[in-house]
């Protein structure tokens, strides 16, 4: 089932010529894939947020008790 929008959409590509409706599509699912990989990214970011605010909080507190030590970028 179409909505409103799509059907709207396909109107308008098909006033145009095959050539630029190609173009046109090619452009839209790249755009709709860019949309999925931010969908899973978001996702698998908001599954794994509370255990990175604890890492935070315990990377904080080893900082505040002097455990933490300075990485040297040189040696990397």
């Amino acid at each position: 089932m179409s909505s409103p929008s799509i059907t709207t959409l396909v109107k308008i590509m098909e006033t145009l010529p095959v050539s630029l409706q190609e173009r046109v599509t090619d452009h839209l699912r790249e755009y709709i894939n860019d949309l999925q990989d931010e969908i899973k990214w978001d996702n698998s970011f908001a599954k794994t947020q509370s255990k990175l605010v604890a890492a935070a909080r315990l990377a904080k507190q080893e900082i505040a008790e002097g455990k933490a030590v300075a990485l040297d970028y040189e040696q990397l």
